[in-house]
């Protein structure tokens, strides 16, 4: 089994979905590809995450009495009205069961939607996944290196694209190298740099469209993030930094984005 037909059957591989073969095909891949073992973490990341800080709701009170009103008012028909046949009563009682079934599935998949996490949410958690890994590994770089001219070259080859590597040392963001990651289903560059003591990873891959995105940023389990588009390259950036010192790199590494994908 190759990459794309295990990464096309990892969700159904980690919910235990599978048949014994494939599973059996899927962990031999795994036990001899680093970037499946890693696209396989993040997913697991994901799903515990979501199980974890999904929003749950509940029924609007008064549903229950409502339903309950509605029947009692079915129940007292037959005593007001002259006596129908009993196929007719047996289908005003399916048409009052089918209601109230339909008015809780409604209610059902509208919280569904509502905690359904948006693709921005969720490619926000595997950043921070992505982030945090490299920290507890004390793997922030594979190739360390202030030199942007030993940094980009490193990754020729190793990408379909080519990423622009700046070393902003004389702005307060020294470059500490880069590495090869995997966010989105996509092989990415992680640039490395740093601000006092601060490590910040830029993530970029190859945008599907060239459209310009300004920057947003939100917070997450106590770290900053930044992303956007930018001369048809997606950017996304974290760290621990204050959000203004984040949004500064930001802005640095927006108006010096010159490289196109290739």
């Amino acid at each position: 089994m190759d990459c794309k037909q295990t990464l096309k059957l990892l969700t159904a591989y980690g919910d235990q979905e599978l048949g014994l073969s494939e599973a059996e095909e899927i962990d031999q891949h795994l036990s001899a590809c680093l970037a499946c073992q890693n696209a396989f973490i993040i997913q697991s990341e994901l799903r515990d995450a979501v199980k974890l800080h999904a929003t749950y709701f509940q029924a609007p009170d008064g549903l229950e009495d409502r339903i309950k009103a509605t029947l009692a008012v079915e129940q007292q028909l037959p005593a007001i009205q002259p006596k129908r046949p009993w196929r007719l009563s047996f289908w005003n009682w399916f048409n009052v069961g089918a209601t109230s079934v339909s008015l809780i599935a409604l209610i059902c998949s509208a919280a569904l939607y509502l905690a359904t996490p948006s693709s921005d949410d969720l490619l926000a958690e595997e950043v921070v996944s992505s982030h945090v890994r490299s920290l507890m590994a004390n793997h922030l770089a594979d190739v360390a290196s202030s030199d942007q001219h030993t940094v980009k070259p490193w990754f020729n080859g190793k990408l379909d694209f080519a990423p622009c590597v700046n070393d902003l040392t004389a702005q307060g963001f020294p470059l500490i190298g880069g590495r090869l990651d995997y966010i989105d289903q996509h092989a990415v560059a992680a640039l490395v740099y740093r601000h006092h003591l601060h490590p910040i990873n830029v993530y970029m891959w190859p945008a599907v469209d060239a459209r310009q995105i300004a920057i947003h940023t939100l917070s997450i389990h106590g770290y900053h993030l930044a992303h956007w588009n930018e001369a048809g390259m997606i950017y996304w950036m974290i760290s621990d930094l204050d959000t203004r010192e984040l949004l500064a790199l930001a802005h640095i590494l927006q108006a010096q984005a010159q490289c196109a994908p290739s």
